[in-house]
């Protein structure tokens, strides 16, 4: 690490977490969720209990090994050179994917006020723009984003605890019954696949692993910020979308670009609106601003093992990997325009399926991880290899649920990562990293 680089410490480093959680999705998921109804309440203590079960996972691998990269590295170590090669591949396809949605997401909450960026060519822009304005922010180094994104997790706490302190008073609990399930399906079949949609709430778990390299003390810290976030985005999460659900009829919901301004314009009237409009919007492009930072040390982890192609590791004086910056704009900039929908919550809703799957991948990788490390130190594993186990089942249960064709785009993107492996690679002699190698 270069010198004069701050690293975090437990309070940022669970901003971080908890931010890049309640991000994009407390803002908008409630309108993908609608199209389900209030049955998906269920699925929150579900894909809740999840996130429990990967966040001691993502905990006692940073305790045991605090490797820059997190998960990446992990699988490495414990899986071989391809294996984290196509770990770092799959999250950083993951990662770029999920920063369109989020920038999608803003751009919903801009429209309340500019309702011509509701239109694909124009939401398109205004997402490439915002990519690029949260990008340049990047350079500023990795502190000063996350102390970005902690203001601008506490500016988005304004419309949560709206929704939940006023919107509990508007509450109708008619409209969440009529809501239960709207999808004309038996409910074994209307739940399962919106469970992908849900557990983008908990994408992110990861987040301060990932960050080992730039996190003070992560034996300790990053456990225990992961723990943090977790806890912290499953109260936001459960509460405020169970709220909605009341406030709103599900139709109404479903269509909604901007759900908590539209619901606490019920409450509160207009101006209300606006104020939780103008929140939203800080809150999501905060979250963006994380999530590509997240994304800069992924490639740059993976470059800095011999993984990936060395452009991706190269810093700068103040340690940011400018070229690796550009080319993750640059691939985001792309993917805008690849993937334009009719409407923003359908792009929104395609963008966080496909990231999740990937993100599920990683999450499996780091499982088998801790098989490894407790082969190695059987005592200080004693219980975690049936967490881990449990954690297998999980992950694997939501990508079978999913449906076929989210399968198949999974399916395609591992399969991409066998061509590219002697490419990335180039013969480079593996180096596997330690926060140490950063000082």
């Amino acid at each position: 690490m270069e010198p004069g680089r701050a690293k975090l410490g437990v309070f940022l480093a669970t901003m971080l977490v908890a931010s890049n959680m309640v991000g994009s999705g407390i803002f908008l998921l409630p309108a993908t969720l609608a199209a389900v109804g209030s049955i998906t309440t269920l699925g929150w203590i579900f894909a809740t209990a999840g996130a429990l079960v990967m966040a001691r996972i993502f905990g006692r691998l940073a305790r045991h090994a605090p490797l820059a990269g997190g998960p990446i590295s992990y699988a490495t170590v414990a899986l071989g050179p391809f294996m984290g090669f196509q770990a770092t591949a799959i999250y950083w396809f993951s990662l770029w994917t999920g920063n369109i949605a989020i920038a999608i997401a803003a751009i919903g909450y801009l429209a309340e006020f500019f309702p011509r960026l509701a239109g694909p060519a124009a939401a398109a822009g205004g997402a490439i723009g915002l990519i690029w304005l949260l990008g340049a922010a990047n350079v500023w180094g990795p502190r000063r984003v996350c102390q970005l994104e902690s203001a601008a997790f506490f500016c988005g706490l304004v419309p949560i605890v709206m929704v939940i302190g006023g919107g509990i008073f508007y509450f109708h609990p008619a409209l969440f019954a009529a809501a239960w399930n709207v999808t004309g399906q038996p409910a074994y079949r209307a739940l399962p696949p919106s469970l992908v949609l849900m557990f983008w709430a908990f994408a992110g778990i990861e987040s301060a692993s990932i960050a080992t390299a730039v996190v003070r003390d992560p034996e300790r810290n990053v456990a225990r910020a992961t723990y943090y976030g977790v806890i912290i985005a499953a109260l936001i999460y459960i509460a405020s979308c169970s709220i909605i659900l009341g406030l709103m009829p599900a139709g109404e919901l479903a269509r909604s670009t901007a759900p908590f301004a539209d619901a606490i314009r019920i409450a509160f009237g207009p101006w209300a609106a606006a104020l939780v409009g103008v929140m939203a919007l800080a809150k999501v492009i905060g979250s963006l601003g994380g999530w590509i930072l997240l994304t800069l040390e992924t490639g740059a982890a993976g470059a800095e093992q011999g993984l990936f192609p060395r452009l991706f590791a190269k810093r700068n004086r103040a340690g940011i990997p400018v070229a690796n910056l550009l080319v993750v704009e640059v691939v985001m900039s792309v993917g805008v325009v690849a993937t334009m929908s009719p409407t923003l919550g359908r792009q929104f809703g395609d963008l966080i399926s496909v990231s999740v799957m990937l993100s599920l991948l990683l999450y499996i990788y780091a499982c088998l991880a801790i098989w490894h490390y407790a082969a190695e130190a059987p005592r200080e594993f004693v219980h975690d290899r049936t967490f881990a186990f449990v954690g297998i089942l999980f992950c694997l249960a939501i990508l079978l649920l999913s449906g076929t064709q989210l399968l198949g785009w999974t399916a395609a993107v591992v399969f991409v990562t066998f061509p590219f492996y002697p490419l990335c690679r180039g013969g480079k002699r593996l180096r596997p990293l330690t926060t140490g190698q950063h000082d």
